[in-house]
């Protein structure tokens, strides 16, 4: 985790389309999610917002994906961590 301007930067790594909706720690570092949407028309991307909201406690309007929104890989900026 960094401190952004407005909040943390977490480096994400997303695993759309699994049997389940879970948040844990991967041996590198990364946050792995994995989600239960598809990765079509930013279904998966809304759902880890709702993820990450929920896990953190905090609203959907203060997750951002600031970068790799068409990517495994994702940079999220929670405002208020």
């Amino acid at each position: 985790m960094v401190k952004g301007k407005r909040g943390a930067l977490l480096n994400v790594r997303v695993e759309p389309r699994s049997s389940r909706t879970e948040v844990t720690a991967a041996p590198d570092g990364l946050l792995k999610v994995k989600l239960t949407a598809p990765p079509v028309g930013g279904a998966a991307n809304k759902q880890l917002i709702e993820v990450l909201s929920e896990y953190f406690g905090v609203k959907k309007s203060a997750v951002r994906i600031v970068r790799g929104g068409a990517s495994r890989n994702k940079v999220v900026e929670i405002e208020g961590l």
